[in-house]
């Protein structure tokens, strides 16, 4: 009949995303770094040089590095997974002083977005979400996130708060290139 031939299509369609996904995950350090890669040039192609007259307004957030010492490859992948979502989260609100290009700011946040939906995808491992959440090094990333956040709001996402955001943005992921490629 004709619903079964339906139903028989959707198992199959199910069975073929259940392989992709699983391929996927096998190669989510690879993606991981694709992404960064893909999202520094973004960071560049979004706007100009360091703008001089916001040299005053640079400030110092100290990246906590010690959240990407690599433990368990599991770990490191939810680690990186969080930092994604936080500057997904910075970049995608109050953008409007920014003055960047609008299409490489796209790119860059759809980067971003695809990458923690892989990764959520991917992390199965309720055991690996409950030690990542417990790890004391978490909370230095969000207060670090939450510093860049509070920096922006204070200076009412003015150019140049956006600009100093954007270069400390690229050292964030610079780091976190460092790591993938070790993965």
């Amino acid at each position: 009949t004709m619903s079964s031939f339906c139903l028989l299509q959707v198992g199959l369609i199910l069975s073929c995303t259940t392989k992709i996904t699983s391929l996927h995950c096998n190669q989510l350090c690879l993606q991981q770094s694709k992404v960064i890669e893909s999202s520094l040039r973004l960071l560049d192609k979004m706007g100009e040089k360091f703008p001089r007259q916001c040299l005053r307004e640079k400030t110092s957030f100290r990246f906590p590095k010690q959240v990407l010492k690599p433990r368990q490859r599991e770990t490191m992948k939810m680690a990186i997974e969080e930092i994604f979502q936080h500057i997904f989260y910075i970049f995608s609100k109050n953008l409007t002083l920014a003055g960047w290009d609008g299409r490489a700011l796209e790119l860059f946040q759809n980067g971003l977005y695809q990458q923690i939906e892989q990764v959520g995808a991917c992390a199965t491992e309720k055991r690996t979400h409950r030690s990542w959440r417990r790890e004391p090094s978490r909370l230095q990333l969000k207060r670090y996130f939450q510093q860049i956040d509070c920096f922006l709001k204070d200076r009412q996402h003015s150019r140049c708060s956006w600009e100093v955001s954007r270069a400390e943005m690229r050292r964030c992921l610079q780091l976190v290139e460092k790591v993938t490629r070790r993965l």
